[in-house]
């Protein structure tokens, strides 16, 4: 799930986007049960679907200019995630779980930079990453390196690299947020941070055999790093991203309390940084040119 705000006038409008209605209505149901004047809108967003992306840009865009707002976003949370089991491509040509994972938050987040540019306020995006980014040693950039196409993911031998996929992912995440802080921070004033709220008990792990995840949660639990949702730890990393000074643009926030740590050695390779966004960026162009080819036969 995906969250930001506009502040409207003196209040504040979160938006919250996911791919399921049903959470999305369980989540506004919550939020209003403990703030009933609380201003919230819901959009159901595929975060691995480029078309499902537009359609949200362009609802969003409608209903701020029905709204007679500012436009203009001042946070936004990328927090969508998956692990898959199985390699399955999307309608775009991308792994599900890489497009979800990275291509999708990166694709989100430049689709609304002119509205967080334009804030009357300094705004800031947070990127959720893992610790398990750390795992990563070398990083493909070749386009079927970043639409996560392998050929063993094809063949009757292999097996789906599930945990190396997800690290991967959230590897170029976090690479994205340290390049975009270096691009935004200064010229725009945009504040870019990423958040590593450690192993949390949620549905992440829904696909794996019951008895495979069963025993992840109670090895984790033994070792005391398995933290509950609504844990004040297990939040604690992304809340201190969001609130953090403009200052602290470009830290790693991991664990809650206001700490911060480096993230691993190859995270902070420059140049690797800056090729992953412009692969990254051409590809987004590539879906942007298929779109309007679509739409216009």
């Amino acid at each position: 799930m995906t969250v930001f705000h506009i502040d409207m006038f003196s209040y504040l409008l979160w938006f919250l986007t996911g791919r399921s209605s049903q959470l999305l209505s369980e989540t506004v149901q919550e939020i209003r049960s403990r703030q009933p004047d609380a201003y919230i809108e819901a959009f159901q967003v595929n975060l691995s679907s480029y078309k499902s992306i537009k359609k949200f840009e362009t609802s969003l865009y409608q209903w701020i200019q029905d709204s007679n707002m500012e436009h203009s976003v001042q946070l936004l949370i990328n927090n969508a995630g998956m692990l898959a089991k199985s390699y399955r491509i999307t309608e775009d040509g991308f792994d599900e779980m890489m497009q979800t994972n990275y291509i999708g938050p990166f694709v989100l987040t430049n689709v609304l930079l002119p509205l967080l540019k334009n804030s009357s306020t300094p705004s800031r995006v947070v990127n959720l990453t893992s610790f398990t980014h750390r795992c990563v040693s070398e990083i493909n950039l070749s386009k079927k390196g970043l639409r996560g196409v392998r050929s063993d993911h094809c063949s009757a031998r292999g097996s789906y690299p599930l945990a190396s996929t997800y690290e991967y992912t959230k590897f170029c995440l976090l690479m994205f947020s340290y390049e975009l802080h270096r691009q935004l921070h200064i010229s725009s004033g945009i504040s870019v941070m990423t958040a590593d709220p450690g192993v949390v008990d949620t549905g992440i792990m829904r696909e794996l055999p019951p008895c495979l995840s069963s025993i992840a949660f109670s090895v984790l639990r033994l070792l005391n790093l398995l933290q509950q949702p609504e844990d004040d730890t297990a939040v604690g990393a992304v809340l201190d991203a969001a609130l953090a000074p403009p200052e602290a643009s470009g830290k790693y926030f991991f664990g809650g309390k206001g700490r911060t740590i480096r993230s691993s050695q190859l995270s902070y390779n420059i140049e690797l940084a800056k090729k992953l966004c412009a692969e990254s960026l051409t590809l987004f162009n590539e879906l942007q040119i298929k779109e309007h080819e679509l739409g216009t036969s």
